[in-house]
């Protein structure tokens, strides 16, 4: 007979095989929500609508759609619509990631929407 601190006894090759088991299914999450974090896209308008801009989540461009319209502005206003659709869609894009890791990191030290002050306590900046 083993005792149950035995590493070969039947009671730890199930709670090894109950913990694989676990660690297979939290890896498979973590793969699915890679993929669906990859996947984001953010959108920003400007210009009344007339400039689009497509971002992923980390902000690189993924679409630009410039209205006819849009050419009416001089180039200093096209460049500004740009730059300020872009930087919308990006925001949409870090938000969309962050609902998607919420339920990963909330209670954990990732977790940073409590309160402001609790976030300073633990080094985090504001």
């Amino acid at each position: 007979m083993t005792s149950p601190a035995d590493p070969f006894s039947d009671t730890s090759d199930q709670e090894f095989s109950r913990l694989l088991d676990r660690f297979r299914q939290e890896t498979a999450e973590l793969e699915r929500l890679r993929e669906r974090i990859a996947a984001v896209r953010g959108r920003g308008e400007a210009a009344e609508g007339r400039v689009v801009v497509e971002t992923t989540q980390t902000g690189a461009l993924a679409g630009l759609v410039i209205d006819s319209r849009a050419m009416r502005l001089n180039s200093a206003e096209l460049a500004a619509a740009i730059l300020e659709a872009s930087a919308e869609s990006a925001r949409d894009a870090q938000r969309a990631a962050g609902d998607l890791m919420a339920p990963f990191v909330t209670g954990t030290v990732l977790d940073h929407t409590g309160p402001p002050g609790a976030r300073r306590a633990h080094g985090s900046r504001p």
